[in-house]
């Protein structure tokens, strides 16, 4: 039996139809798609800003979050990445995977370096999504939902690079 699948998750098929439909309701309340990273550094400018005001409002891309007085925290995609994470713990407790025994891993791979891993992968997604103006959701997703060129190549690129990665990842898991 596959470890990563359990008899209470969703299907996949019923699960990509709802975020499509949750997809289409963003853009028809909100006038914009789903994406997770503009999120992340607003909170990160909020935080920032109360240690160090002046380097915030002197960078040039950090100070458009704080200028003229507007709270970083002001904006629907906070909301947005709070309801996904409890949304992701809704999901996890009606599957029964709230557990500690349920950190995947490999075999020969202790928690420590999964955890390590997985926040190191954090990390770096986090760090791309910034310098490429947007993360998996809102590039895949979003762009891919309204037909950007842009947006197609970039999901080629992760699914290409997903297989080309996918070798030296697997060992970790024998």
């Amino acid at each position: 039996m596959n470890p990563t699948h359990h008899k209470a998750d969703w299907n996949p098929y019923v699960a990509g139809v709802a975020l499509g439909l949750v997809l289409l309701l963003t853009y028809a309340l909100m006038g914009y798609g789903l994406g997770g990273s503009a999120a992340v550094t607003r909170v990160a400018v909020a935080g920032a800003h109360v240690v160090a005001p002046t380097v915030i409002e002197e960078n040039a891309y950090l100070g458009t979050y704080v200028a003229n007085g507007a709270n970083p925290l002001d904006d629907w995609m906070i909301f947005e990445v709070i309801g996904v994470l409890l949304g992701g713990v809704l999901a996890a407790y009606s599957a029964k995977r709230i557990r500690r025994k349920n950190l995947f891993k490999g075999p020969t791979t202790s928690r420590a370096t999964r955890i390590a891993f997985a926040i190191v992968g954090g990390i770096l997604m986090g760090f791309a999504a910034r310098l490429a103006r947007g993360c998996t959701s809102g590039q895949a997703l979003t762009g891919g939902s309204v037909m950007a060129v842009g947006s197609w190549i970039f999901m080629m690129a992760v699914f290409v690079g997903g297989y080309v990665t996918a070798p030296f990842a697997r060992r970790q898991w024998r």
